[in-house]
């Protein structure tokens, strides 16, 4: 198993992340910032999803309260107030290991090369932690990414929430030279929950699957208020996991992403070069998840919940 770090802000499809990456990656520590919901609320629900899928033993570390330049707008609109409405949680067995992530992530990395980092969050953390200890570009294997999108966005016209939330993290982040693997809504809304799909999980009668089911109906509910012609709510952040867990289940492009920071009407817009050129003035520093096999990737995620308690 791939040996990784998770930087989150749960968030239903987070949660779903959680789970996923507990089951198919070595999932070392997660570290959670300020996004979906608030800090205190973002780290709860990362607490709460390990004791459900039976692994409190993972450390979890509090960041980023903020973006880097501008206050935290959440996603209660879509997540509820808590970042997991729809179910009815258990309190989390622990506390936060520490409130340090930044740190943390810098002691991991330089003390273990060769570790890939998954973000489904705001990249502040992340971000700031690049910014504060530079060699650790060249001492993660990657960075897979939930966030973007090469042709639409979600939080406005052009731009994902994620990036969105803090595009100066994610400039910093992509512009650092690390090897990177972007996970963005042209895909992820191939990915969603629908009522049969959710009924899977409701069938395997266990207390985890028939709390996801109950999570991931409320989130097709707020989901379906917003968006035409879906079927359920697109769940995005799993496919940043399987994109190292499951990569044959996805296509994938190599292309140039940067982000827009200025912008009045483009702000935190995720801008892919897709033009066709025989020299191009930028070489591809990621590769774009383009396509999924919905159907065998929610295979997965029926099997890890039916796995837990």
């Amino acid at each position: 198993m791939i040996r990784t770090l998770l930087d989150c802000d749960p968030g239903h499809d987070d949660a779903v992340a959680i789970m996923l990456a507990c089951r198919h990656l070595d999932l070392v520590g997660v570290t959670t910032v300020g996004g979906n919901a608030g800090l205190e609320k973002t780290t709860r629900n990362a607490l709460v999803v390990l004791d459900l899928v039976g692994r409190p033993d993972i450390p979890v570390h509090a960041g980023a309260a903020h973006p880097l330049m501008q206050p935290l707008r959440t996603a209660g609109y879509i997540h509820g107030e808590s970042g997991l409405a729809g179910a009815d949680l258990p309190e989390p067995s622990r506390t936060a290991t520490s409130t340090h992530a930044i740190g943390y992530l810098i002691d991991t990395i330089r003390a273990e090369e060769g570790l890939w980092l998954v973000v489904t969050g705001p990249m502040t953390n992340v971000a700031l932690a690049l910014r504060a200890a530079p060699d650790l570009a060249h001492r993660l294997a990657g960075i897979s990414f939930m966030g973007g999108g090469a042709a639409f966005g979600n939080r406005t016209p052009v731009a994902e929430f994620n990036i969105w939330c803090d595009p100066e993290a994610a400039a910093i982040v992509v512009d650092t030279g690390v090897p990177l693997i972007m996970s963005g809504l042209d895909v992820t809304h191939r990915f969603q929950a629908s009522p049969a799909r959710i009924e899977r999980l409701r069938e395997n009668s266990n207390r985890t699957s028939l709390l996801f089911a109950d999570l991931l109906t409320e989130f097709s509910r707020t989901y379906l208020e917003l968006w035409a012609g879906f079927e359920g709510a697109a769940v995005h952040d799993p496919i940043a996991v399987l994109a190292l867990s499951h990569p044959h289940l996805l296509t994938m492009q190599p292309g140039h992403v940067s982000i827009e920071t200025t912008g009045t009407h483009t702000r935190g817009m995720t801008v892919v070069d897709q033009r066709t050129l025989i020299q191009r003035p930028d070489a591809p520093n990621a590769l774009i998840v383009t396509g999924i096999d919905a159907d065998a990737a929610f295979d997965l995620v029926v099997e890890a919940a039916a796995q837990a308690s």
